[in-house]
């Protein structure tokens, strides 16, 4: 039902366009919610869009003026919340549909926050470490009066780290006159990070696999799976099903992809990747992404880019399971042919979410001064993404709708009753 109303537009581009497919699905939410057109034009695009420019003085000694934008979609709920990706192809209309699913995650593990996204148009691989200081701290400035612990609190995304994060905490701690800890998450712990937080989306995604994986009478051990993408989600997630038992029979970056039905040696990939997550460069036997995504397998896990799984391919896809690691990797159409050929997909707004919630546990640890183990963190994100997954599965079984309709109906729901709280529709 998704994808009906998508393919109907006569435009090709929109089926590939980030933006209006989210629109897409919140529309058709909140009308199986029964929520007034007021609401899907309050909820469509984000309450504040700020592009900036930064000029960045280089090694060179020449001046360079990059562009940055911050979209906070919605505060109703409380202060908004969403990475900060370094990124050459980020453009205004992904950083609102990414500030979107924030919005539609935090709603989804009951996070008393909004979604708020941020980006800077640039290729931090060409530049030298103290050249990506100084855009960090000019992009915090040039935001400075729109953020902060109770406002706006960004986090790391795509090509940005914990360093990046306390440059960041420094700039603004610096603006503020007062150590702010809590202005960001995904810090360096000795700057008041939290533990589990570098795992955290790949902790969540793994227990959205294993929750999957009970549905469909599938057992982890001996499961083959493919993860398309090796950066921090990708890598840390082939480490967890390869210690769970299962078997990686294949693995990509940008370059390609590698693949051995046997089971790959990920100890030995995650030893020799690069710090951009790279390793098949040092491979002769590669794949094409393409070929990786229609691999024949149990768990097909997209943790790369956008519009991985699209109509052109997804009658190819031979997984019984899909679960999106990556922001936005199936298209609408893709979804609709994957449901209907029986492959339960657990959507990228359920399945990446264990990333904010550990940033929320960070921020509550920093607002009171009190610091909680690893297992403490564990425990709480493994009892948020259990619950949270069975709430999906069950309102897609309930309202006989796909997993990503039945997420979007759970997370859009309490934006729109805080909204309806507040006065504002």
């Amino acid at each position: 039902m998704v994808a009906e109303k998508d393919a109907a537009s006569n435009n090709p581009e929109d089926k590939n366009d980030v933006l209006k497919s989210t629109q897409t699905v919140i529309q058709l939410a909140l009308e199986k919610l029964g929520y007034s057109d007021e609401v899907f034009e309050l909820l469509k695009e984000p309450l504040r869009m700020l592009t900036v420019k930064i000029p960045v003085r280089m090694d060179d000694g020449k001046i360079k003026v990059f562009t940055g934008y911050r979209a906070q979609h919605n505060d109703a709920v409380g202060p908004t919340k969403g990475g900060i990706r370094f990124h050459p192809n980020v453009t205004e209309k992904e950083v609102k549909a990414l500030s979107i699913w924030m919005s539609l995650k935090c709603g989804i593990v009951d996070l008393p926050y909004g979604g708020g996204k941020g980006g800077i148009i640039c290729d931090p691989r060409d530049m030298s470490f103290r050249e990506l200081e100084r855009l960090s701290r000019g992009y915090v400035r040039a935001i400075s009066q729109i953020v902060g612990p109770t406002k706006d609190i960004p986090a790391p995304d795509v090509f940005t780290n914990s360093q990046i994060m306390a440059w960041m905490m420094d700039e603004y701690s610096r603006i503020d006159e007062f150590n702010s800890p809590g202005f960001i998450t995904g810090k360096p712990l000795v700057l008041g990070g939290s533990h589990g937080r570098e795992t955290a989306t790949a902790k969540g995604v793994t227990i959205c696999i294993r929750e999957a994986a009970k549905k469909k009478g599938i057992d982890i051990e001996g499961a083959r799976v493919v993860v398309q993408g090796f950066g921090n989600a990708g890598s840390f997630l082939a480490k967890f099903m390869h210690d769970a038992g299962a078997k990686v029979i294949g693995i990509s970056d940008a370059y390609g992809g590698l693949h051995d039905p046997n089971g790959l040696d990920i100890d030995y990939l995650l030893d020799r990747r690069d710090s951009f997550g790279t390793v098949t460069k040092l491979f002769n036997n590669t794949i094409s992404n393409k070929e990786l995504l229609e691999l024949d397998c149990d768990i097909l896990v997209p943790a790369a880019i956008e519009n991985q799984i699209t109509e052109e391919n997804a009658a190819n896809i031979r997984a019984g399971i899909v679960v999106e690691a990556a922001n936005g990797p199936t298209t609408l159409e893709a979804t609709k042919i994957l449901t209907e050929r029986g492959i339960l997909l657990v959507p990228d707004v359920l399945a990446s979410s264990g990333g904010v919630t550990v940033s929320y546990f960070e921020w509550v640890q920093n607002n009171q001064g009190y610091y909680w183990t690893e297992e403490e963190v564990e425990e709480k994100l493994e009892r948020i993404l259990v619950a949270s997954f069975n709430n999906v599965y069950e309102a897609a079984q309930t309202r006989r709708v796909d997993m990503r309709l039945a997420a979007y109906m759970v997370g859009v729901r309490k934006m729109a009753e805080a909204s309806r709280f507040r006065g504002w529709i």
